[in-house]
């Protein structure tokens, strides 16, 4: 019997039939074809392709297909999240068993234990479901070719989420490997398929994936459109005057009945600390919940996280408060509502945060919009909009990522060596290196060896040696510190948080423990807990039972606006004062666009406002591009840059996602004569290397660099370096590159980092280029506007503490009321 007839009649038996799309995807890779599959969350993505590999199976071995045992890895399956392998092994192993094929199906993560990883070096099992660090981890093993003799098939799950990133380059050089292996060997060429939700540069994340055998690939798009019901929850009172300060609680009486109403509820915050306030906040209101709530980021202990993924699979919790450590697709049938407490930034992060809920084809995806400001409720409507337009966010591919490449060098380095030449032809046709030079080659390859011109000097840089053109690392010390550090995930260190009883809690920044006194209590994973000492890089805790207690901030908890989501807030501004306009959200929000207009102007699409006001704090100059906070930051420090030629003053800076704020002690002279001048692209490259700290910015991006590249070892489990000794090490290296060896590709990379990435250049250039085009509207109220508040408040948070700064607000609203 053919393998189709089998999946068939077994889908038939359970009264389900394949979409088009999955039918369409078993036939291309039948036919031998690579390419992506672009598909909704809930519609069976995963069967698109694995059932493909199982009739391909079935077909080469009709008649003993469910009798052949330990026939070696078969399949790759590449996923981002330890949490989506655990439920992809789950739901695969279910189909092998009712198809009685005995294949095996393993994972491979961060999380194996060593008895598994043991077992898998003495037999693979047929299907290895595994993340990019330890795709690496494995090939950086002796005799790793063997692994994969039996390999014909690799599959990138949830494309999109790795594309834009360093980790997405482990995957492109993984794969040129395995690609080389299967040539080297005279095996068929691999077949390599991505899973992809829907992103705006589709075609391009298929040439990511297929390098430059992407013009044989195929991009199977399901023609199928998952059904959001997206509500946004008004707030009963609109404040004339937002601020963001209370993280959404103030909606927390809204968002109740919709928990008590729903079977089960995820409710997203955007930062681990607002989770932790949201989790303590139910549960003070509602005691009935206990037991049925939970919380999920990835702070948290990691058995926590399975059981709450495994309470949340069965049907046994009501609600789980999460971040974006619950973003990507796992299969969570009982989960009818979501809840997305304040703005997500962005729609490809809406949709796919709405696809947690209703996840079966015809289900309806049902979110709800909670503000934890008012002007949000905007971002409500730019979003619905958005969504109907299908206006996605486009991920942009990483290229020249120098210190991956060393890292992969090292790694195949420590393993079986490597013949230059080969691997020169391997990397060159990946799109992260296709631009690389033989001059490039050749600088990282004495890298390796030397140190390079600046660190020849030092034997702990001298890593590998050559022999012709041969090149291996001989050292079995500095291989097992490789090995340790293999990935390219480098966050703030992190502190083990125990009880002194025994017990692990989670993880915390050291920074954040490193201001804390003995006897200070602070809340992780929904526990107060009492700080006693820190002892092996681990912080010791007891339970605490003070009302009061500090919730951790973790570094990055501020995601900036996207591009395309900022477009559609511009336009919903055009319909603010409209009569006309039929979202509840700008409906809701009609007062206070009036007492904008009244006070200053609400900007059209096609306008830039920018509002000078005097108060007895000095002169404020803000400015509204909608742009997103890193634009902003920048072009603040280049506005400021550019007045200050005109005149000798000072500023201090404040900026929000919406606009930003010059605060001087004299007057700002920007007029409606200079400011398209002062907002131009005239010389834009020089006067923001002068205007912005470019040299610390790339100092910053230059110590994860360097710890990606090998330059900085980490320490050994349990025994890691503090993180102001990775800062010290990483700065003094930086400033040797730039003094001694500038020229050097990692010094080049941080520079273009701190452009691309903090910067955001490129996209500070397109809002430049829009403002010339857009007309300049200068107010001068005589007090502060609803639009500008919020960013004022921003800029009095660093001086005061959350006690001072509501008592400040209110005197604020009061003297503007």
């Amino acid at each position: 019997m053919k393998g189709h007839q089998v999946i068939t009649e077994w889908l038939a038996a359970k009264e389900l039939q394949p979409f088009q799309f999955q039918q369409e995807a078993w036939e291309a890779y039948l036919q031998g074809k690579s390419g992506l599959v672009n598909a909704p969350t809930g519609f069976g993505k995963t069967f698109s392709l694995f059932l493909g590999v199982v009739i391909a199976w079935i077909d080469a071995h009709p008649k003993d297909y469910q009798k052949k045992k330990k026939n070696g890895l078969q399949l790759i399956w590449i996923t981002p999240l330890r949490a989506l392998a655990k439920d992809i092994a789950r739901a695969m192993s279910e189909v092998l068993d009712e198809l009685g094929i005995p294949w095996q199906v393993g994972i491979r993560s961060g999380d194996t234990s060593t008895a598994t990883r043991a077992a898998q070096k003495k037999q693979m099992p047929e299907v290895l479901l595994i993340t990019p660090e330890s795709m690496h981890i494995l090939l950086a093993q002796r005799d790793y070719p063997a692994h994969f003799q039996h390999l014909h098939t690799i599959v990138a799950d949830e494309w999109h989420e790795l594309i834009g990133t360093k980790r997405g380059v482990l995957v492109e050089l993984a794969l040129s490997r395995l690609r080389g292996l299967a040539i080297e060997e005279n095996r068929p060429p691999l077949k390599v398929w991505g899973i992809s939700a829907t992103i705006g540069n589709l075609d391009e994340a298929m040439q990511v994936l297929l390098g430059p055998y992407h013009n044989d690939g195929i991009i199977i798009r399901a023609l199928l459109r998952k059904k959001i019901a997206l509500t946004s929850v008004i707030p009963t009172e609109i404040e004339n005057y937002p601020w963001a300060g209370h993280l959404g609680l103030k909606m927390l009486p809204q968002a109740i009945p919709i928990i008590k109403e729903s079977q089960t509820t995820l409710l997203f915050t955007n930062t681990r600390s607002q989770s932790e306030i949201w989790y303590q906040s139910l549960l003070t209101h509602c005691p009935e919940l206990a037991g049925a709530i939970a919380l999920h980021h990835g702070s948290m202990d990691m058995e926590l996280r399975v059981w709450v993924e495994e309470a949340l699979h069965n049907g046994i919790l009501k609600v789980v408060v999460c971040t974006a450590s619950l973003d990507l697709g796992v299969d969570f049938r009982p989960v009818d509502t979501v809840i997305q407490v304040g703005s997500p930034k962005g729609v490809a992060r809406f949709l796919q945060r709405a696809g947690r809920s209703g996840h079966q084809p015809d289900a309806v995806s049902k979110i709800y919009f909670l503000p934890t400001h008012a002007l949000e409720l905007v971002e409500a409507a730019a979003l619905k909009a958005a969504m109907g337009q299908e206006l996605i966010e486009s991920r942009m591919p990483v290229l020249l990522a120098w210190d991956v490449l060393l890292q992969y060098l090292m790694t195949l380095a420590v393993s079986d060596g490597f013949h230059a030449n080969d691997i020169w032809e391997e990397v060159r046709k990946t799109y992260c290196f296709q631009h690389i030079t033989p001059e490039d080659w050749q600088w990282l390859l004495a890298f390796l060896t030397t140190g390079g011109e600046a660190l020849s000097g030092y034997d702990e840089f001298k890593k590998v040696e050559r022999s012709g053109n041969y090149y291996r690392c001989t050292s079995r010390v500095l291989a097992m510190r490789h090995r340790l550090h293999i990935g390219t995930i480098v966050s703030d260190v992190m502190m083990k948080v125990k009880f002194l009883s025994g017990g692990y809690v989670g993880v915390i920044e050291e920074g954040f423990i490193s201001r804390l006194q003995p006897g200070e209590s602070f809340t992780l994973a929904g526990r107060n807990l009492e700080f006693v000492m820190t002892k092996d890089m681990t912080a010791l805790v007891r339970k605490s039972t003070s009302k009061k207690t500090i919730v951790p901030s973790w570094q990055g908890g501020r995601i900036p606006l996207s591009s395309n989501l900022g477009k559609m807030l511009r336009q919903k501004f055009n319909e603010a004062l409209s009569r006309r306009t039929k979202d509840p959200e700008l409906i809701a929000l009609q007062p206070l666009f009036q007492l904008q207009e009244h006070l200053s102007h609400v900007p059209k699409d096609d306008e830039l406002l920018i509002e000078h006001i005097a108060t007895k704090d000095g002169y404020h100059l803000f400015c509204f591009p909608f742009e997103g906070r890193l634009v902003h930051e920048v072009m603040a420090a280049l506005l400021a840059y550019r007045i200050s030629r005109i005149q000798p003053i000072t500023f201090s800076i404040a900026m929000n996602d919406y606009g930003f704020e010059l605060l001087s002690d004299q007057p700002i002279p920007v007029t409606a004569e200079n400011a398209k001048a002062l907002l131009s692209l005239e010389n834009l490259n020089t006067e923001l290397q002068a205007s912005v700290n470019s040299t610390e910015m790339a100092r910053r991006k230059f110590r994860d660099i360097a710890v990606i590249a090998g330059l900085i070892f980490q320490g050994y489990p349990g025994k890691s370096k503090a993180n102001r000794h990775l800062q010290a090490s990483s700065s003094l290296i930086f400033n040797v590159f730039r003094d001694y060896d500038p020229h050097n590709l990692l010094l080049q990379q941080a520079f273009n980092e701190a452009f691309f990435y903090q910067m955001e250049e490129a996209r500070l250039r397109e809002t430049l280029e829009r403002i010339a085009v857009s007309k300049i509207v200068i107010t001068r109220p005589e007090r502060l506007t609803p639009f500008c508040f919020p960013i004022k408040v921003d800029s009095l948070r660093d001086t005061m503490t959350s006690e001072k700064l509501e008592d400040r607000i209110k005197k604020l609203i009061a003297a503007n009321g």
